[in-house]
């Protein structure tokens, strides 16, 4: 089973992306800065007072009729004002989405805060924007298992990534979830762009449950980005021996991070 993660920008390299995925041609597709909005397509302005950025109008629809054989699944995290091409406003929401092959059993479904709730903006903030996790739990019939993938967009704050009383209430909150669906999964995988440093506590709360980072200090943002920190996403699973590779991807780049690929063992009947 194949696994990938990556933080989509809003779709602001959608015509990379889509090719990318295509020749990769994982499982599971997790991805994060997803927008929808209702009854539009194209490209849009998005502005937050400190950036301006090109995005999709529908990055959720956009993949799913680029990948017919895939059932995805999306959450809103907030939602609030874009601008088409022609000047129009439209609410759009914005989240994080999994696509899972059709082929897959889902065999449950578990989506949750992990920082605030839902928040429908007049103008879009900079900083404290609700966070959901999502998970899916499939069916492996290769390796006659189940496994969970948990995917989140972690908190975002101007001040930096350093861990922050609000990160570790994220962190815990991410902890209840990793809790949840592990009696119920011989396999859990954690992933997303978690906005935080290697050192962060979130990564000690979460080996109390057994969880491995897989990234450490590598370099996950792309040549587009220009700050000096250079971590922000990463893959956690709840055991090495199920990884059969794992690659933070340099070539192609598909968005202003890097996608990280992960592979699993089939499991000998």
């Amino acid at each position: 089973m194949k696994v990938v993660s990556v933080n989509a920008w809003g779709g602001a390299m959608f015509d990379a992306l889509i090719p990318w995925l295509r020749e990769v041609d994982a499982d599971i597709v997790c991805l994060q800065e997803v927008t929808r909005t209702s009854g539009a397509s194209g490209w849009a302005t998005f502005t937050d007072g400190e950036r301006t950025l090109p995005q999709r109008l529908n990055l959720l629809r956009d993949v799913s009729s680029a990948f017919a054989g895939y059932q995805p699944y999306f959450v809103a995290n907030d939602a609030g004002p874009v601008t088409d091409d022609d000047g129009v406003e439209w609410r759009q929401d914005f989240g994080i989405a999994t696509w899972v092959r059709d082929d897959i059993p889902v065999v449950g479904i578990d989506a949750r805060n992990v920082h605030s709730t839902f928040v429908d903006h007049s103008e879009w903030g900079i900083d404290d924007r609700p966070r959901s996790a999502l998970t899916l739990t499939v069916r492996d019939r290769l390796g006659d298992r189940n496994v969970s993938v948990i995917q989140l967009h972690g908190l975002r704050d101007s001040a930096g990534k350093q861990d922050t009383p609000a990160r570790f209430d994220q962190a815990k909150r991410l902890a209840q979830v990793v809790e949840h669906v592990r009696s119920d999964s011989e396999i859990v995988v954690l992933c997303g762009d978690l906005n935080l440093l290697p050192s962060s506590e979130t990564f000690a709360v979460l080996g109390e449950l057994g969880m491995v980072d897989l990234v450490g200090h590598a370099d996950t943002r792309a040549s587009s980005y220009r700050k000096p920190v250079r971590s922000a996403s990463y893959l956690l699973v709840s055991s090495t021996d199920v990884v059969r590779s794992f690659e933070v991807v340099t070539e192609p780049e598909v968005s202003d991070h890097r996608a990280l690929l992960l592979e699993l063992h089939k499991r000998e009947r």
